[in-house]
């Protein structure tokens, strides 16, 4: 009789892996991996000059890009493919070039078909300089 053998799932570093691999936005961005967990991620990137909006500050938009990277590596590290359903954000500080910001996205439910999270993003000084939520959909679906 033959033994039952279940299907290996992938651990959550190999699904955000999978991912990266396949995001340009993020690697344009020049994110970095720092660490993987289930239901948590944290990342970062440097800031360019070319990230520069019209009153000398880093764009609202990369700082909110980071922090979805976060999010999304985040919620969907478990192999459910899961999808923003609503996101905010809060800048606290301004950000220039040169300037190391890391998100870090801590979950705060993981339900069936839904997910909450909170990503702190901080400067290279440890300044928070933007607090973002996010609530996700889970489909229900492998990522891979």
């Amino acid at each position: 009789m033959p033994t039952y053998q279940p299907i290996a799932q992938p651990s959550p570093s190999e699904v955000v892996a999978h991912m990266m691999q396949h995001d340009a936005f993020s690697q344009w961005l020049g994110i970095q991996i720092l660490d993987i967990k289930e239901g948590y991620s944290k990342i970062n990137l440097i800031l360019r000059e070319e990230m520069l909006n019209g009153f000398g500050v880093i764009h609202g938009g990369i700082c909110f890009s980071l922090a979805d990277s976060a999010f999304a590596f985040a919620c969907n590290n478990r192999n459910n493919l899961s999808m923003a359903l609503d996101t905010s954000i809060n800048f606290t500080k301004p950000t220039f070039p040169g300037d190391v910001l890391t998100a870090e996205a801590k979950e705060l439910h993981n339900g069936r078909s839904t997910g909450l999270y909170l990503i702190t993003v901080t400067n290279q000084r440890n300044e928070q300089v933007a607090l973002f939520k996010g609530t996700c959909f889970r489909t229900g679906k492998p990522l891979i």
